[in-house]
């Protein structure tokens, strides 16, 4: 099983910045794509960004429309980590992010991955 360790939150200011970091070990050889997601109390969790390479190693990233334009997402194959620089944060922004792996690539083969982090935690004042 892969573990799966997210880093980088805090508390900030609306219009300032972060830069979360997940990193997934555990299974050597294989490379993840992986999804950002965060909940606000008393809210649904919702997905925020995602990357995956694929096979062919090319990064395909994604954002939910209310990040567009200021949540980038990256990711360092070699190491199967992940991050997301957050700028222009507003208070909406708040929550518990978790990153959560997705298709697992391991040479020629794939698979459907559910692995979870603990979260980092996000506080934006207003």
């Amino acid at each position: 099983a892969a573990q799966v360790a997210e880093s980088g939150g805090g508390s900030v200011q609306a219009g300032g910045s972060l830069k979360l970091t997940c990193t997934v070990s555990g299974e050597n050889g294989c490379r993840y794509g992986v999804n950002w997601y965060r909940q606000a109390p008393g809210k649904e969790r919702e997905f925020v960004s995602g990357i995956d390479s694929g096979i062919d190693s090319v990064a395909r990233p994604k954002y939910a429309d209310s990040v567009k334009g200021r949540f980038t997402i990256s990711q360092d194959i070699a190491t199967n980590t992940a991050y997301l620089q957050m700028n222009s944060l507003r208070p909406e922004d708040t929550g518990m992010y978790k990153c959560k792996t997705e298709m697992k690539y391991c040479g020629s083969r794939y698979f459907v991955t559910n692995y979870w982090g603990q979260g980092t935690q996000v506080t934006v004042s207003p």
